[in-house]
């Protein structure tokens, strides 16, 4: 049985998520939630949170189904994360001369799915 759970439109880089979700990808829910918290990343708050969420959509999931989920056996299955839509979040920065530069802050979308399979 599997489980989904999304985060939109965060406000981290793409390539610095799927960083940190490169180490959790594989690994019991358990093992991910006492890596998280060590690994030196901002995000790693937000995708502790995905994962924590996955896996109570699963317990649910399982609940209703009538099936009792023991907690060690839930395994993150597949985790990614994508390009968000940066159009809409233009900041101005000070460029020389008196002009203003613009740029665009980086937003991403996380997928994190959880299973009770060990599936490699």
């Amino acid at each position: 049985m599997e489980a989904t759970a999304y985060a939109r439109f965060q406000r981290f880089g793409t390539r610095k998520v799927a960083q940190v979700l490169k180490d959790i990808r594989g690994k019991s829910v358990l093992q991910a939630e006492q890596m998280l918290p060590l690994i030196p990343r901002i995000c790693g708050s937000m995708i502790a949170k995905a994962v924590r969420s996955a896996a109570a959509n699963l317990t649910i999931k399982a609940r209703r189904a009538g099936k009792t989920l023991v907690p060690e056996n839930v395994y993150i299955k597949s985790c990614w994360s994508g390009k968000g839509p940066m159009g809409q979040m233009r900041r101005v920065m000070p460029a020389p001369m008196g002009r203003a530069n613009t740029f665009k802050r980086k937003v991403c979308h996380l997928t994190v799915v959880v299973s009770d399979e060990a599936g490699r």
